[in-house]
């Protein structure tokens, strides 16, 4: 059975910097024990500011390959894309900036199908394993309990037969990783800010909730998941 660590933060600004911290110390912990470090990262303004405070962090940002859990359908010089805010906070001038960023290929190619295929071949190729591992996992939470790109009721929660593929939600596609590679990672946390998310949150760490109302249970490494939640989603518990 999956476990979760909850740690509380004060505010938002705390959550940042203790994710910055977190983050930086399990990259540090990675590229001890291997050659180079792959990060999958979400999208979001709640992770925002602590890829802004990881960027300017000093750590071998060489040898680390960043890559995004999931990325709207959209050119990467669109606001929407979680492409440009990641060039806007980690990869912004500093230490960061020498990271290898793997971007989602998005309009460049014919169809969204396509894009999925081809993001799962950039990931195979990045990452060893069957599924892909990657050595850190960071998740937002949705207020309907999704996850990445994988949105109650839809097709891609089933999928698990591919390392990526088109999810469908709030009226745009958008390619994500699926639940296995989500899994296979070695350290997954969760990323969790604002009233807004509190009953998700209880629904997230709740052991008889159902996978197919909140996707985001789909989650299930080996090692226990670290929920890093502000006082206002993690009222109650």
């Amino acid at each position: 059975m999956t476990s979760y660590r909850l740690v509380k933060a004060s505010d938002s600004q705390d959550l940042a910097r203790r994710a910055s911290q977190t983050m930086a110390s399990h990259i540090d912990l990675a590229l001890d024990q291997r050659d180079r470090a792959q990060i999958a990262l979400s999208g979001g303004s709640t992770p925002a500011v602590a890829y802004g405070l990881l960027g300017q962090e000093h750590l071998p940002w060489d040898r680390v390959d960043v890559f995004l859990g999931d990325e709207r359908w959209v050119d990467a010089k669109d606001e929407a894309s979680n492409a440009l805010m990641i060039s806007k906070t980690l990869l912004a001038p500093g230490p960061g900036h020498q990271a290898a960023f793997h971007p989602v290929p998005t309009v460049e190619l014919p169809s969204a199908e396509e894009s999925a295929k081809a993001f799962a071949a950039l990931v195979e190729k990045a990452c060893v394993g069957d599924p892909p591992v990657f050595d850190l996992m960071v998740l937002g939470l949705g207020d309907d309990g999704h996850t990445a790109s994988l949105f109650p009721g839809t097709d891609a929660v089933a999928v698990n037969d591919c390392w990526a593929t088109v999810g469908r939600g709030k009226g745009m596609e958008r390619i994500t990783l699926t639940a296995p590679v989500l899994s296979a990672a070695r350290q997954v946390i969760f990323l969790v800010s604002g009233a807004g998310k509190q009953l998700a949150l209880q629904r997230l760490m709740d052991p008889g909730e159902s996978p197919e109302r909140t996707p985001a249970k789909l989650v299930q490494p080996r090692t226990p998941i670290l929920v890093l939640a502000d006082e206002a989603a993690a009222a109650g518990l």
